[in-house]
């Protein structure tokens, strides 16, 4: 029953990510890091000596403190992914916002300019 549980889990997961990447209401760049937790989750639970192998390499004595440390590993990394994904989005705002106060100082002074004409 757990290990249909720890299948299922991360299954939906992985078809909920691949449902909005079809409704665009997520890019894949943004979809990928969530994509390839849930397939090793998935590979993991049905290949669970591969877990306790590795956790056993690094030096944890139980498999499931391994499990929590990567995964917190993981999310510090989607975090700071997310991070730098933010930090572009604000440049390019920023950069729009200035190309625009440009065109509106152009639009201003070409109405002063016909106006003069008038």
């Amino acid at each position: 029953m757990v290990k249909i549980l720890s299948i299922a889990v991360p299954l939906s997961a992985l078809l909920l990510v691949i449902e909005l990447i079809r409704q665009e209401k997520l890019t894949f760049k943004y979809a990928f890091g969530w994509i390839c937790v849930s397939l090793v989750a998935i590979f993991f639970t049905i290949f669970d000596a591969v877990l306790f192998k590795i956790a056993y390499f690094f030096g944890f004595k139980l498999p499931s403190n391994f499990i929590f440390f990567s995964l917190l590993s993981v999310f510090v990394f989607l975090s700071l992914l997310m991070t730098l994904f933010l930090c572009q989005q604000n440049s390019r705002n920023d950069i729009m916002a200035q190309k625009m106060a440009v065109l509106e100082f152009e639009v201003e002074e070409l109405k002063k300019g016909k106006e003069k004409h008038v």
